[in-house]
Formats: C-alpha cells, structure tokens, sequence
C-alpha cells in the first residue's frame, strides 16, 4: 500500500529554519516513516533572499504571504520558526484552516497570546498541534525521563537546571531582534530558560507550581545591526538602540510533587557556549546531563554499598536507548541536529496515527505561566508567585 504524503511548509528560514529543513529532509530517509514527506514550500519577506533558502535548504518553492499557505491543499503541515511576536496570529489562523502546526518555542510572546493557541487546538482536533521543545528528544534526556519513571532515583528532592551561554558579553554585539520585547517576549529568560523549564518539568514529570526570580541587563543599549543570520551579527555604525529584554534571569521554585527547584538562564556565562543541563536529586539515586556533553548520561545509585558507590557514566549511543536504532552503531555519537529529527518522527507519526504529540500547546502554555510568574516576581522584587 502507498503511503500517505504530508506536504510540509515553513515560516522563517534563519536559525532555526535551517535546522527544521535539515530535519525535514532526513527525517524520511533515517526513520521508517507511515507518510511520505515533501517539503513543498518555505515561507519569507523578501523573495530573492527566500529563494537562496529554499535553494540551499531543499524547499520546492517559495511564498512571501504566510497566508497563501494556508489556502493549498497541497500542504499539511505549517512548521514556525519565525520570532515570537507572530506565533500567536500564524498558529491559529493555520490550524482554523486544518493545517497540523508545529511551533517554535517559547510559544508565544505573552499567556494571553498562549492561552488563544490553546483555545485554536481545541477548537480543532482533528489537526495536530505541537511546540518545538527539542531537548526533550535527545537520547540521554528521553532516558532520563524513562530511569525515573521507573523509579530509579525515588522521591525527587532538588532539581537544578541552567542554560548557560556567553554570546552577547562582547557590548559591541549589536541589537538583534532577539533583544527586543517586541519582537522575542523576553530575553534570556524565555529564549533559552524555556528550555530549562520544559526539559525538567518533562524529565521529573513535576510542574512548578510558584517560583521566585530576579532578572537583569546588563547591556542597556547596543548597536543596530546590520546583517545578521541566527546568532550571527554585525554592528550597522554608531546608531544605538535600547536593550528591551532580560540577559540573564535567576530564580527559584517548587514543583506539584513536593521537590525545590532552583534555574539560571543566562548569555553571559563567559565560556559557557551552550550548556542547557540538570541535575536532579532523589531519595534513591541522582541523575547529572549537560547539552555540551549530549550523548552522556551520569548516574549516582544510592542503594549502592560505599565501597563501590560513585557516579557512573551512562554513553547514551547503545541500540537501546531511544531514538538510537536509526543511527550509528555504540559509541558513534550524534550531535545537535539530531533530535530535531526526532521531533519531525514524533510530529508526523502523532498525525498518520492520530495520537496527541508532545509537547503540545497546552503544555506550551504551562511553561508561558511560569515565565509570566519569574517576570512578575522580579518586577516585585523577588516576591514570590504562584502558577495556576
């Protein structure tokens, strides 16, 4: 029997979009998949510039109204990489036309705009709606999730996460969009602490229910940029603008499970290039995971006599662990790309078999609330907030 095929379009074509095409493109030819994928059309402002994209990305064609997308019957799939500010308006207007929506994270630039995303998947569930929280699919941290599950680490007491990384320290760095409110939400805080928030609440299976925070700029004012690509940028002249969002974001929490958790979420961590990791503490055992070290796993059993206790490194690369049967054999490790091919199996598997993906907008909106509460509690001096 044929296969169904899926026509995929994406909005945005930088950052992200590159490493959502590369997924796109693999994602067939790596994993057995119950549809056939055809990357019909990528989605910019400016259609010479969207053309070198769908050119260099493998897109079929090109559109500059994201709108024009929504009318062909020829695309199912409305994939999201632009920055937040139009999440909200794309999301639902895509899935009002029966278009399964996968979205970049955070998803959306207020609860407001999150809570109407929400509102737009359940008024149609016949279409698929999922946030693009990639960490979740990296092996060793689908392991994680799966050794205390099963309860290898008992009651969970502490969770610590950080996303660590050091990109705008340099004050020439110019004012990309990335460090404006109203384009991006907030800064550090949703950018990068979103994922944080995601990977532990997924791992644990505890949500925050209060949290504590401070948030801080430390660069006030920056100059314009001139051309930029992803994280890229160089300064346009001497013309500065306004930093309008957070650097750096600190701040404490509990979870509906009793643990206390505490996050950093930073670009200013000088040496740090990308070192999203955890630490979470049990009654039983603990469990340590760095994103700069991805395929690593470190593991303390605390039923262990003292003789021989200690923190074992778990190479997460073996046939067994999830996700790692379509790739190399043991020990031949896998790197950033990677789990974005994993969300594009999960998302087009969730559709051919109508089951609900993960994460999905509701649980997008979940993390929204908890970025609102650090935001509000800053704002307040630190005073502590309740999630609801």
């Amino acid at each position: 029997m044929a296969k169904k095929t899926l026509g995929v379009a994406m909005i945005g074509y930088a950052f992200m979009g590159k490493a959502h095409s590369q997924a796109w493109r693999n994602v067939g030819r790596v994993y057995d998949l119950p549809a056939e994928i055809k990357m019909v059309a990528v989605c910019g402002r400016n259609a010479a510039n969207t053309q070198e994209a769908a050119d260099r990305l493998g897109w079929d064609g090109i559109e500059t109204d994201w709108k024009k997308l929504l009318t062909r019957s020829d695309i199912d799939i409305i994939d999201i990489c632009t920055p937040g500010d139009s999440h909200a308006e794309i999301a639902i207007a895509a899935l009002n036309a029966g278009k399964h929506v996968i979205c970049e994270k955070p998803l959306a630039n207020t609860v407001a705009e999150a809570e109407q995303m929400v509102a737009a998947a359940n008024a149609n569930k016949q279409v698929k709606n999922m946030v693009a929280f990639n960490y979740r699919r990296v092996p060793a941290v689908s392991l994680a999730k799966k050794m205390i599950s099963e309860g290898k680490l008992g009651r969970i007491f502490h969770i610590r996460a950080r996303y660590l990384q050091d990109w705008i320290v340099d004050p020439n760095f110019p004012l990309v969009w990335r460090l404006e409110k109203d384009k991006a939400g907030s800064g550090a805080l949703g950018d990068i602490g979103a994922h944080a928030i995601d990977t532990t609440q997924f791992v644990t299976g505890q949500k925050l229910i209060g949290v504590s925070g401070l948030t801080e700029t430390f660069i006030k004012e920056r100059p314009l940029p001139g051309d930029y690509s992803g994280l890229q940028a160089s300064a346009s002249g001497n013309k500065m603008g306004k930093v309008t969002v957070d650097d750096a974001a600190v701040f404490v929490g509990k979870t509906d499970g009793g643990a206390l958790a505490t996050y950093e979420a930073t670009r200013f961590a000088t040496g740090s290039k990308n070192d999203m990791g955890f630490e979470i503490f049990g009654s039983k055992g603990s469990l340590k995971f760095s994103f700069e070290d991805m395929n690593e796993l470190w593991f303390f059993d605390n039923t262990e006599g003292a003789e021989t206790a200690g923190f074992q490194r778990i190479l997460v690369t073996e046939g067994v662990h999830p996700y790692m049967t379509a790739w190399w054999p043991p020990g031949h490790i896998i790197g950033y790309e990677h789990p974005f091919t994993h969300e594009m199996k999960d998302f087009v598997e969730s559709i051919v078999n109508n089951t609900n993906p993960e994460p999905s907008f509701a649980d997008g909106l979940q993390v929204q609330k908890v970025l609102d509460a650090v935001e509000k509690s800053s704002a307040n001096n630190g005073t502590f907030q309740s999630i609801k």
